[in-house]
């Protein structure tokens, strides 16, 4: 499983409402660049839930692109928008079996809460764009709980890649 943090979004049109920004520059730049990167690592993806947010939507849009995934085929969840721990695990519990590896999409605080909860890493912040890669011993998305994922892996645009 994955937790993807939004790109960065563009605070700039106060007018706008939370849920409507959009990505700025960087967050046009990071999102296709992270889909690539998990793409080098990660090519098959299962399935892709996200957040209806704009910000999150679009992240999730351009990162399908990178990774041959089909647009249209992404789920929006609402719940996932300002969603703490309880709502997101709810999320992940429902997942059907059929999918084994399966990309979130969506926001802070909830997804760096999430990830810490499920594994124990200390991630103190996920960083907009940022991915976090988690595995489980079992193949039943209701079992997913507290402290049963391992932190495979931690990325985000402003890491150092090493070649």
């Amino acid at each position: 499983m994955f937790l993807n943090r939004h790109a960065k979004s563009d605070w700039g049109n106060p007018q706008l409402k939370d849920f409507e920004r959009t990505l700025n520059s960087r967050g046009l730049h990071d999102a296709p660049l992270m889909g690539k990167r998990l793409s080098e690592r990660d090519p098959e993806i299962d399935l892709m839930i996200s957040s209806p947010a704009n910000r999150a939507i679009t992240t999730a849009k351009l990162m399908a692109k990178e990774l041959g995934y089909a647009v249209d085929n992404i789920q929006e969840e609402p719940k996932i928008y300002e969603a703490h721990v309880s709502e997101l695990l709810r999320i992940v519990n429902g997942i059907d079996n059929d999918y084994h590896t399966v990309i979130l999409f969506g926001h802070n605080p909830g997804f760096t809460d999430l990830a810490d909860y499920l594994t124990g890493a200390g991630i103190l912040n996920i960083p907009t764009c940022g991915i976090c890669k988690i595995s489980f011993d079992f193949d039943d998305w209701a079992e997913v709980s507290a402290h049963t994922g391992k932190l495979v892996y931690f990325d985000f645009p402003k890491r150092e890649v090493s070649k």
